[in-house]
């Protein structure tokens, strides 16, 4: 039995090497999002500032299992077989719930993971504790700290609200005095703006990057004989002092002589500040617990008394770890965020509610969000009576944004935001993570940071009348993934620590087998979301400005819908066939996706005309009718899909044999004449157009020939309401979908200029 604690010491550490990656995948939004999403310096460059500042924070690291120091549980309680227990089940919960948020792309807080997955194992293994000893359930606030979990949701809470205020506040009142044309302005402002910011994350370097670290508390100082955490503490003022004056000088200094863009200085010490800081500090919560069950296992092992009657006091001292062991984690930190394609996802999610621009949005409103955006609204109207007229002019003036000429292959990769907003979610998030450190209050570098963007995005007017339901939307469902974080890791953990403990020697490799197959299975689906994302049948916009340019880089949209299309009718027909409700739903959700990716070229439409030269109206005609001609083939092919499913899921009657037999012919002259069209599509052969809209007739014929034969079987056999609804629906919508291809076939054929061939059109580059 005693094996089985070897076995778990090294699962943990495996177990160690997978939160790490997933723990970085989820936190690397806290310090890329501000230098990715201004584009001030190249991802290569973010990266390499980035992964330097992981590296030193992990060298620098505290070391320390924080969450055990600050006593979420009381390991005096506890023996040593029941701390193994709640330690491998934080570990597997762990590892699990990150990976999921991750896979979804939403950032949430590792620290509060941790806290209460620790909180959640340690109730459960303190309730089994109670009810073998006979105790009440009182007894349970012997074994649990309930004061630091009340303190650590009260952070949450306030960091959430104080974190939007104050980025929203500074943001605003930074782009009042430096509007958007900042590099115009006076050196001195500049200067005074990157004194204040620099002094900001270099003190955050200070108070939350190396304050706590072992280095500080063991290093003296010269004059005084204290430790550098003692020097940091006591001379705040002086050194906040001296640092803005000293920053100030050489931020002036380089704006006037070097002709440096101080913001872009700005972004760099920023995204390397609270790499550090996330390194340095968070790094206990993805290693901490395996070294805090390391050093327990020793002193257990060299004192040779059972399992279930050895004290756990010893982790209520600080838990030292080997400086090697940190730098081989820095090192597994700094390669995930090379490597790993979730935490560009969740970076994504951040950047996309951030935006100045359009972007394609990921989450629907809902009446929170409205209710929001309808109160911002009032409290505007309400600010501009207040303001008078000629103040409200000058600040509106001050936010205008400027108007960005950018080649054509350039278009869609416009900063989310630019340097200034980027400079101020660093600095805001560093002075806010710093000041609650210095006060010992509970703080998730998560929280702080996601919220300052968001805040910064309302003040900056980023989120405007066409974005703000979804944006708002959006930060609601990240806040509440954090809420869901904390009681589903309690709830996880405290299940987990309850099944270990029902049988630890079955129960240990059943779990971690399950946690195993749970990961691979993840990593799949992600990849193939991944590769779904950027298959080669997706839609793509048109660049062109030109009709016969747009004519030929449309042609691979018109083939993929025909393509799609002829595949989504003919699941539609061989579903009711078969009465195969498993297929129509299947079915039903790939035309879903289809109509989706017509309507999100449509919602482009508007950025497609601005791109246009006056000469070049014919090609956004062309354009929004073609367009147009997709949607109505969608919309039909959807109707077809959705009443075929319900009607099988309503587990209505089949339809005849015959009725099936009509539809399969229909089917069948659909599909040859969709094959063709596919054809003269995907070769640009658009000349051969023509003798396929000399067969429009032959299948409207064949058509009215099946509906006129529905008619009579209805006056005299049919006794099925719905199988007769059914039946003409499709009938009819298919009349409806062979138009619209056929409108669309004629659009094309009128426009098509043969002499005109693809190698003479200038690409989007060129153009």
């Amino acid at each position: 039995m005693d094996n089985i604690y070897l076995y778990m010491i090294i699962a943990l550490a495996i177990l160690a090497i997978a939160d790490l990656v997933v723990g970085v995948s989820n936190d690397a939004v806290n310090f890329l999002n501000s230098a990715i999403g201004s584009k001030a310096i190249s991802f290569k460059t973010v990266m390499i500032v980035a992964s330097a500042g992981v590296a030193v924070g992990a060298v620098f690291s505290s070391g320390m299992m924080e969450v055990a120091r600050k006593g979420i549980f009381n390991p005096s309680e506890f023996m040593f077989d029941e701390i193994m227990i709640i330690f491998m089940a934080v570990m597997i919960t762990d590892i699990l719930l990150l990976d999921f948020f991750n896979s979804v792309g939403m950032p949430t807080s590792t620290t509060v993971s941790i806290v209460f997955e620790l909180l959640g194992a340690a109730v459960a293994i303190a309730l089994i504790k109670i009810g073998h000893d006979g105790g009440s359930f009182g007894d349970v606030i012997n074994y649990i700290n309930t004061s630091k979990a009340s303190q650590i949701i009260f952070g949450i809470l306030l960091s959430v609200v104080v974190a939007f205020s104050i980025g929203a506040l500074v943001q605003w009142f930074s782009r009042v005095l430096l509007s958007y044309n900042f590099e115009k302005k006076a050196h001195w402002v500049g200067a005074l703006f990157g004194g204040f910011a620099l002094t900001a994350i270099t003190y955050f370097i200070f108070m939350k990057g190396l304050k706590g670290t072992s280095y500080a508390k063991e290093s003296y100082d010269i004059l005084g004989g204290n430790t550098m955490s003692h020097f940091l503490e006591t001379n705040v003022l002086p050194i906040v002092l001296v640092s803005f004056t000293f920053w100030s000088l050489l931020s002036y200094s380089l704006i006037a002589f070097a002709k440096t863009n101080i913001y872009k200085l700005i972004i760099i010490v920023g995204t390397f500040a609270l790499a550090l800081a996330f390194a340095g500090n968070d790094l206990v919560n993805f290693i901490g617990v395996p070294v805090a069950a390391y050093n327990a296992f020793l002193e257990w092992s060299a004192s040779g008394i059972p399992a279930h009657e050895f004290p756990m006091d010893v982790l209520a001292e600080k838990v030292p770890t080997n400086n090697w062991l940190l730098f081989m984690a820095g090192m597994i930190m700094v390669l995930t965020l090379w490597f790993s394609t979730k935490a560009k996802g969740v970076v994504k999610t951040s950047l996309d509610l951030s935006s100045q621009g359009e972007t394609k949005e990921r989450f629907q409103p809902n009446f929170l969000s409205r209710g929001f955006v309808r109160t911002a609204m009032v409290m505007s109207q309400v600010s501009s009576y207040l303001l008078p007229q000629s103040v409200q002019e000058k600040i509106d003036k001050q936010f205008e944004k400027p108007v960005i000429k950018m080649p054509k292959d350039r278009a869609y990769e416009l900063p989310a935001f630019d340097l200034v907003r980027a400079a101020v979610n660093l600095m805001v998030a560093a002075v806010l993570i710093s000041i609650a450190t210095s006060y010992k209050l509970p703080l998730s570098t998560t929280y702080v940071t996601f919220m300052v963007a968001m805040g910064s995005s309302l003040a900056d007017r980023a989120w405007g009348a066409e974005s703000a339901v979804y944006r708002v939307a959006g930060v609601i469902n990240v806040i509440g993934g954090w809420f869901f974080t904390a009681f589903s890791a309690f709830t996880a953990a405290a299940l987990v620590a309850y099944l270990l403990n029902l049988n630890l020697t079955v129960m240990f490799p059943v779990l971690l087998v399950a946690a195993l197959i749970l990961l691979i299975r993840s990593s799949m689906l992600h990849t193939k979301k991944s590769k779904e994302v950027r298959a080669e049948d997706s839609l793509i916009k048109a660049e062109s400005s030109s009709v016969q340019g747009v004519i030929y880089e449309s042609a691979n949209n018109v083939a993929n819908v025909v393509k799609r299309g002829n595949k989504i009718y003919t699941n539609a027909i061989n579903g009711l066939a078969k009465q195969d409700l498993l297929s129509l739903k299947k079915n039903k959700k790939q035309i879903d996706k289809l109509s989706l990716e017509v309507d999100e070229l449509r919602d482009n439409i508007f950025y497609f005309i601005k791109n246009l030269d006056e000469s070049s109206v014919g090609a956004s005609n062309f354009y929004i009718n073609i367009l147009g001609y997709l949607q109505d083939m969608t919309q039909s092919l959807e109707y077809i899909s959705k009443v075929s499913y319900k009607h099988v899921n309503n587990n209505h009657k089949k339809l005849k044999f015959n009725q099936i037999k009509e539809l399969k012919e229909v089917d069948a002259a659909l599909e040859s004449l969709f094959n063709d069209t596919k054809a003269v599509f995907d070769s640009n052969a658009f000349a051969e157009i023509a003798g396929i809209l000399d067969r429009k007739e032959e299948v409207l014929n064949i058509l009215s020939e099946k509906i006129q034969k529905q008619v009579e079987r209805t006056r005299t056999e049919e006794s099925s309401p719905k199988n007769t609804t059914l039946y003409f629906g499709v009938l009819l919508e298919t009349k409806d979908l062979l138009t619209a291809t056929m409108n669309l076939l004629e659009e094309y054929h009128n426009s098509h200029d043969a002499s005109i061939k693809p190698a003479t059109i200038a690409s989007p580059e060129e153009e």
